[in-house]
């Protein structure tokens, strides 16, 4: 390798690891009121509204690169959900059932001034955002999912794919214990540390680990237990959710065990306009973070259009 060609990788890393931390320095942080719930957000830039959804384990940090790219176009959200870092962390399993969550997400919307938006969601996000573009279609321009299967797709694997169903088990799990169980998490204790386990960069690593002391670890665990799909092999199939009537844009990491990729077969058939669908070889559960430019530029493109 060329010193030119050298210099030229060390800029272009700094330059991104500076965007990052200029996203977490740059954002507003505001809070929107679900029946005396306060959500936290954090948006930046101007224009048509994007609401992006995180999923377990994680915070709207989960989104900085798409964030900074974003920003430059639309006025783009980042949600903290109920019982994460600064969101209001209500008791008991109830208070995590979906359509709470539902109505975290329109309260958001609603506290920004719009009526509709293009709803992102991630794993939980991804859930939130299937249920809240079936329930919501009128405040849902566009879906963006990154590895969550659409719910017809995840409950015909969970009791036609023995495979799903066995790398499905840390769901059961987070479904019957409680986060002082000294084996909750993958045969781990449940702590900001061991929560962060998959965060990579260490500075953002530092910056997880704080927000996971802010969280309540009993509800990011009430999340399961209020909604994870039920069904084990040979039960019957549920009936199916209603189709989508907006455009659909989907990612999912081949890496993925959590979520393996059969699921995503017949998405078509639960749509009523079109899907794009877009499998990264290599990358694991957290695509956002794994294929992040692929990601990022595939997702400009495609809510532009």
């Amino acid at each position: 390798m060329t010193r030119l060609g050298l210099v030229l990788i060390i800029v272009l890393a700094v330059v991104g690891a500076a965007s990052a931390q200029d996203v977490f320095d740059r954002v507003e942080h505001s809070y929107a009121d679900n029946d005396g719930v306060r959500i936290h957000y954090a948006s930046l830039g101007e224009g048509p509204l994007v609401v992006m959804i995180h999923g377990f384990p994680d915070f709207w940090y989960t989104w900085r690169d798409q964030m900074a790219a974003l920003s430059s176009e639309y006025h783009v959200v980042a949600v903290d959900l109920r019982g994460y870092n600064r969101s209001d962390k209500p008791d008991g399993v109830a208070a995590y059932a979906m359509p709470n969550h539902l109505a975290d997400i329109a309260a958001v919307i609603q506290h920004t001034g719009e009526e509709s938006a293009t709803i992102v969601g991630h794993d939980w996000g991804g859930a939130v955002a299937w249920s809240f573009a079936l329930t919501h279609p009128e405040m849902t321009n566009k879906l963006v999912i990154l590895n969550l299967p659409h719910p017809n797709g995840l409950a015909r694997e969970l009791r036609t794919n023995p495979q799903q169903y066995e790398n499905s088990a840390y769901a059961r799990t987070f479904q019957e214990k409680d986060p002082d169980d000294p084996t909750v998490l993958f045969g781990r204790p449940m702590t900001p540390e061991t929560l962060a386990f998959w965060v990579t960069d260490p500075d953002a690593r530092a910056r997880y680990v704080e927000a996971f002391e802010r969280s309540d670890f009993a509800g990011m665990l009430n999340m399961y237990k209020a909604n994870y799909p039920g069904g084990k092999p040979g039960d019957d199939l549920p009936p199916p959710a209603p189709k989508a009537t907006m455009p659909v844009l989907m990612f999912h990491g081949l890496n993925d065990t959590a979520l393996l990729s059969g699921a995503l077969n017949n998405t078509w058939d639960w749509l009523e306009k079109d899907l794009t669908l877009v499998t990264v070889p290599g990358a694991g559960h957290f695509v956002q973070q794994d294929a992040s430019e692929l990601v990022t530029t595939t997702m400009q493109w495609w809510i532009g259009r």
